[in-house]
């Protein structure tokens, strides 16, 4: 498993980098569970991690294929190797297929080595979403590189407290038989990690654990250590 850290800033991504994370996410938590930063920060973010893979996210959708599309492609320009979506207001498969394969277009047409993230909700039936379940196969239709669940809602609950160990197993070997990797992420905490070795996915994302528990708090070199180490 590959260990993605999320910093709100450049001094929590050189933290980041130097515990060890894998990937570097660049998010803005005050626009939500996947709230986009902006283009200078993501610019800002690539050069302190150097040759470490950096991933942002463009926001928690809703059907706005064109919006999401030009976001996507102002994500990849400004530096960003993987560009992740969330479909946080997506109800149906027709508007998430039209809305990925609009986002992979934009995304794969500026520089095919680029990598799109879908992402949907462990907890989609209280924000009434798309069932992540159906990610997998929209996905790989789609064009994505991955897919990937989080929690829609950050209020301290984690992946694990709705959706158990069989289900998220489901997930990534519904991703794997369709040829994507998987992330899973969501309040993930230290004691989760046996658990998330037996599920396999190929990356796991975190932040509040390594800021001490608390998301608004400062990610903590020693604590990105210890992560990495039990991966």
């Amino acid at each position: 498993m590959k260990l993605l850290v999320s910093p709100i800033n450049v001094e929590e991504a050189k933290i980041s980098k130097l515990g060890g994370a894998d990937i570097i996410d660049v998010k803005n938590p005050k626009e939500g569970s996947l709230g986009a930063n902006f283009p200078w920060m993501i610019k800002a973010v690539k050069n302190a991690a150097g040759c470490i893979p950096v991933s942002a996210t463009i926001g928690d959708f809703n059907y706005k294929p064109g919006t999401a599309s030009l976001a996507a492609l102002g994500a990849a320009a400004a530096g960003a190797d993987y560009i992740k979506v969330g479909l946080y207001d997506i109800q149906t498969k027709e508007q998430a297929l039209d809305m990925l394969v609009n986002i992979v277009r934009s995304v794969k047409d500026y520089d095919r080595n680029k990598k799109v993230v879908a992402s949907g909700y462990s907890d989609y039936r209280r924000i009434n979403s798309i069932s992540p379940f159906e990610l997998p196969a929209i996905g790989a239709l789609a064009g994505v590189d991955v897919v990937m669940m989080d929690t829609g809602i950050k209020d301290g609950r984690s992946t694990f407290e709705f959706l158990n160990g069989e289900e998220l197993t489901e997930f990534v070997n519904s991703a794997k038989d369709h040829g994507l990797k998987t992330a899973l992420a969501g309040t993930i905490k230290f004691e989760d990690i046996p658990a998330l070795k037996r599920i396999s996915p190929d990356i796991i994302g975190v932040r509040g654990c390594v800021c001490g528990g608390d998301r608004k708090s400062v990610i903590r070199k020693e604590l990105v250590e210890r992560l990495k180490d039990m991966i």
